[in-house]
């Protein structure tokens, strides 16, 4: 009999099998990628796929119905019990017996693709680190005084082709009662870590478990923890939560922290512990968010700068603090979750830490650069992830460069005189009528503007409680386009502005955007020094940039992309206005989110993307901002708003910026003042 010619679609792998072969088996002699859980027992349903009757010239096949056996009792009674889509069958049940054009669909593959509209809308291939598979053990017998996992490692080698798996105690004390129950069928989860690696048994279920099990993506910021929870059969975000660092009560930005280490003995060892804790806290929320069992997580990966990498895993920052920066590990790590404190999941849970790239840029923008793929780009792109420690890749086919910008907390509503974080109540966007110099805002928890009717009732229960790093970026800016501030940053009077929102404030002047204290509420005003705090922190922002920019030999990007979850709330436009970025068409700036969380859920979802950001890493470029004379001489001139040389062309073909020059105080020479702008 004339071996039957069967092609797979969508893959369009093809090949000749045996007659009476399964519709599975042919699938994995030709490398097709069918899912299966229990092994081809009929009983996990992960292998169903649409035969296609009829001609198909393009592969030489005529397909009829007679080429696939006929519906047998396990697929009569799977559809029973769980119902099956119209026109599937079962790939372990089908046999084929003549040619066949045999579909895989999307929701049978293992590697199958998910779209994900905040993973910079890009398919994610389905490859997760951990697999169920369902075996059958052969009973203990007089004869054969082999233990239950030896019997169980033999059938894993003889059923699934996998050997040298390990197994803790924590689940090795429940295997016993596991095959005992499923009638000596058990379902294990298995952890397939980096090459080397032996493969490690993280959940134990009896008889068939199809699923889903889970993991956490965690980005460990200095400021915030974020985690997902994501269903590792599905790439789904079942729930996402954060809380604050707690390491904020040791020093707001980084480099008082690693002095906090420094300077106290045991230092480090308080700032790990209560990391730790706080992300064992996050991870038992973010489970109970999505009201599933704990024990179900199983793997996790994890990402932060560099500092609060080293003090995740319990090493000692200090030599970040002082040049050469050396990292005490900078390649990715395999751990067990319990290692890094995680209680709240399986006791076997495993944890992947990505690499960190060099001494001040880190895990954090390696998850970036996996998600935003600036190596893949014909554009020469610059990354920039905003934060109380700005990170900064540049790059396109040829090469990627990477430093840190020490921006400070001010982004973040921090060293702002009427600044908070971002919560209901904050001042979160800006707008100043040049002509009448009137201001209108939102805050947050609210979609009015301020001057719109029903905005005092709308606000009624959270009040107007401050500004935070978005408002502050959009009224400084907006300032500046309503000439009101003058290029070098200067408040003006009242008089020199044409508006009595600006008034004087010790030597210098401040605008007032929001009285409320009549009611008991606050007054936000924009003072001179706050101010100042935006034009330092954006300056070190651009100067980075710059500072690639010079490596590379270029005077311009094709496009910018704004990270971060706060770098997500920052108009492209306003950020132009302020100088934070360079000249570009603001068409070409682009907002990725929380792009560190989003590289985090694809190297969870896909262990091949833990090998491809270990390789990039070991070709992206650091440049050291701290030792570069350069960066001096940019971040001078970026002080000024938005520069003091460069012309911004694009953003001026967009909006007027008023030429105008204000003195500190009245009657003072405007030439002295110019010195910044």
């Amino acid at each position: 009999m004339t071996e039957p010619l069967v092609v797979f679609t969508p893959s369009g792998k093809r090949g000749r099998v045996a007659p009476g072969t399964t519709v599975l088996d042919a699938a994995r002699q030709l490398g097709v990628d069918l899912d299966s859980v229990c092994g081809g027992r009929g009983v996990c349903s992960r292998c169903q796929v649409e035969p296609a009757f009829g001609q198909f010239a393009k592969h030489g096949i005529v397909a009829r119905e007679e080429a696939l056996s006929p519906w047998n009792e396990v697929e009569a009674r799977h559809d029973r019990t769980r119902g099956m889509v119209p026109g599937r069958r079962l790939g372990c049940q089908a046999q084929i017996v003549g040619d066949m054009v045999i579909d895989v669909p999307a929701d049978s593959q293992v590697h199958r693709q998910v779209i994900r509209k905040d993973a910079a809308i890009r398919a994610i291939t389905m490859d997760p680190a951990v697999r169920l598979a369902m075996i059958e053990v052969a009973q203990p017998d007089m004869q054969d005084p082999s233990g239950d996992w030896e019997r169980t490692a033999a059938a894993l080698s003889q059923q699934w082709g996998i050997e040298g798996v390990e197994i803790g105690l924590d689940l090795l004390a429940k295997l016993g009662g596991a095959l005992r129950s499923g009638d000596w069928h058990v379902t294990l989860a298995l952890h397939q870590g980096r090459a080397g690696h032996p493969v490690r048994v993280v959940g134990v279920w009896p008889g068939i478990f199809t699923g889903p099990v889970y993991g956490l993506a965690v980005d460990i910021g200095s400021t915030t923890l974020a985690s997902h929870l994501c269903d590792l059969s599905s790439g789904d975000v079942v729930a996402s939560s954060g809380v604050m660092n707690p390491q904020i009560r040791f020093g707001e930005d980084l480099m008082s922290r690693v002095s906090y280490a420094m300077m106290n003995p045991g230092g480090a060892a308080e700032m790990t512990a209560a990391v730790r804790s706080a992300l064992d806290e996050l991870a038992r929320g973010v489970a109970t968010d999505g009201g599933i069992d704990p024990a179900l997580i199983v793997d996790a990966v994890l990402v932060g700068n560099p500092v609060m990498h080293h003090l995740l895993l319990g090493l000692d920052p200090s030599e970040l603090g002082q040049a050469p920066f050396a990292l005490t590990r900078a390649g990715g790590l395999d751990l067990g979750a319990a290692e890094l404190g995680l209680t709240a999941v399986s006791p076997a849970a495993r944890a992947y830490v990505l690499p960190c790239i060099a001494g001040h840029v880190g895990a954090d923008s390696a998850a970036v650069a996996l998600a935003e793929e600036p190596d893949k780009s014909d554009a020469l792109t610059l990354v920039v992830d905003v934060g109380t420690n700005a990170e900064v890749l540049l790059g396109n086919r040829e090469r990627v460069l990477a430093c840190s910008s020490p921006t400070g907390p001010a982004f973040e509503g921090a060293q702002i005189s009427a600044g908070q974080r971002a919560a209901p109540g904050a001042v979160e966007r800006v707008r100043i009528d040049p002509v009448t110099k009137e201001p209108r805002f939102r805050v947050i928890g609210c979609d009015l503007w301020s001057n719109e009717p029903g905005f005092a009732e709308a606000i009624a229960g959270v009040g107007i409680t401050g500004i935070c790093g978005s408002g502050i970026i959009e009224a400084v800016a907006e300032l500046r386009m309503a000439g009101i501030v003058d290029g070098s940053g200067l408040i003006g009077s009242a008089e020199q502005t044409g508006t009595d929102r600006c008034f004087a404030h010790g030597r210098t002047n401040a605008w007032l955007l929001h009285d409320g204290t009549e009611a008991g509420g606050a007054r936000i005003a924009v003072t001179q020094n706050d101010i100042r705090a935006i034009q330092l922190a954006k300056a070190a922002l651009y100067a980075g940039a710059r500072l690639l920019m010079d490596e590379f030999g270029v005077d311009r990007v094709d496009r910018v992309v704004l990270a971060g979850a706060f770098g997500a709330h920052i108009s492209p436009l306003h950020a132009m206005v302020l100088g934070m970025i360079p000249d570009v068409p603001i068409e070409a700036v682009t907002a990725a989110g929380n792009a560190a969380g989003t590289g985090a859920r694809i190297a969870l979802c896909n262990r091949g993307a833990r090998r491809e950001i270990e390789r990039l890493v070991s070709h992206i470029q650091k440049v050291e901002t701290a030792i570069e004379p350069r960066f001096q001489e940019h971040f001078v001139a970026a002080n000024a708003l938005p520069h003091a040389t460069a012309p911004f062309t694009q953003l001026r073909q967009r909006v007027g910026l008023p030429d105008v020059s204000y003195n500190e105080r009245a009657g003072a020479s405007p030439r002295r003042r110019r010195g910044i702008g």
